[in-house]
């Protein structure tokens, strides 16, 4: 599958307010921004967003409904590799240390006995592969 093109900051507003409701008129994604002026513009953005496949739409009636083309879990992951791959030269390893920076100290402990499991079961899955 094609990756989608980037999203501007409205856009990913826009998204947000898409990937909350599942589904939304031009008017109900209006209400759930923060400080957008302009009915015409969030349709004008909407359909910008369509055409570059990040959202599609269906009638009803006379209203466009929009919904992501894509599972919210799936845009996550690929604007995360793309931030890892353009920032942190693909290193997972890199990215936790910028997230960590110095901060170790006050992260919960649970949050640390996550971080744990997970960093022993990507070992696990290796030591099997």
């Amino acid at each position: 599958m094609k990756k989608p093109p980037s999203l501007t900051r409205r856009e990913r507003q826009i998204m947000d307010v898409l990937y909350k409701l599942e589904r939304a008129t031009a008017s109900e994604v209006l209400a759930g921004l923060p400080d957008q002026k302009n009915y015409s513009t969030v349709r004008a953005q909407l359909r910008v967003l369509e055409d570059k496949g990040h959202v599609r739409h269906e009638e009803d009636g006379a209203r466009y409904v929009y919904s992501p083309t894509l599972p919210r879990a799936a845009a996550r992951r690929s604007a995360l590799k793309h931030l890892v791959d353009t920032f942190f030269e693909g290193s997972t390893a890199q990215v936790v240390a910028a997230l960590l920076g110095g901060e170790v100290s006050h992260l919960a402990p649970e949050e640390l006995e996550r971080l744990t499991q997970m960093i022993a079961k990507a070992r696990s899955r290796e030591e099997r592969a």
